[in-house]
């Protein structure tokens, strides 16, 4: 067992859309504070969207480590700064660390290694799209991405909708941006149409769009969803 230590992790929130700074607590400035090394998705937009809350930051009085995909030499320098007690910050690209972004794995080392873990608060897009879907928020399941191939993508799409059938449970993905739109047909081809879909576009930014109705309603809706943020939900 590793010896505890008085690291603290801290998961800090990022906005999901430019110009929404409105959506990031207070007290998020004050952990960034807090922080000595920074493990983050994107350096430059990291470093970008830190001074827009906290003009005074020095950059370059931190570390700084991009996870990608937390290989090897990534994970021994997330050690080496919770062996020195360093205060570490993980950030992903958009909305919360770890929840359908990268971090998850350099969590797993810091309980390994007895390093305090906490959460912060801010935006997800995954659970504000649940939040204003009107679908089921007691049993829910977040599912990524589905299958590239569309034959694939439509079996599973069939699973999922028989399982939110026996189960009542909320259905919810999301996919590549430039592909939204070849998702949005496969899905308005394959689920029933008394299915509730709903489309979650833009999440906090001023062309937020969130819209719930029935596959069958959603067949005679014309939609351009290409490269926009999106988050899709059923209830079958």
């Amino acid at each position: 067992m590793s010896n505890s230590t008085s690291s603290n992790i801290y998961l800090i929130p990022t906005v999901l859309a430019e110009q929404a700074n409105h959506t990031i607590p207070n007290y998020i400035v004050e952990a960034i504070k807090a922080c000595d090394v920074f493990f983050v998705e994107n350096e430059k937009t990291t470093r970008r969207y830190f001074k827009t809350l906290w003009k005074e930051m020095v950059i370059d009085n931190y570390q700084w480590y991009n996870i990608h995909k937390a290989e090897h030499e990534v994970k021994n320098s997330f050690i080496q700064a919770i062996k020195l007690n360093k205060n570490i910050g993980i950030l992903s690209e958009a909305g919360t660390p770890c929840i359908a972004d990268p971090g998850q794995i350099l969590v797993e080392v810091a309980h390994e290694h007895k390093a305090k873990v906490i959460p912060l608060v801010g935006p997800n897009s995954i659970l504000l799209a649940l939040m204003a879907s009107g679908l089921n928020g007691q049993s829910f399941q977040f599912v990524g991405y589905l299958p590239i191939d569309s034959s694939e993508r439509k079996k599973r799409l069939k699973e999922l909708e028989n399982y939110s059938i026996n189960n009542k449970c909320s259905q919810i993905f999301i996919e590549t941006p430039y592909r939204n739109n070849q998702i949005f047909q496969d899905i308005i081809k394959v689920l029933a149409p008394q299915t509730k879909l709903c489309i979650a576009t833009d999440i906090t930014s001023n062309q937020e769009h969130i819209t719930t109705k029935t596959i069958a309603k959603w067949q005679h809706t014309k939609i351009d969803l290409h490269k926009k943020p999106t988050i899709f939900l059923f209830l079958a």
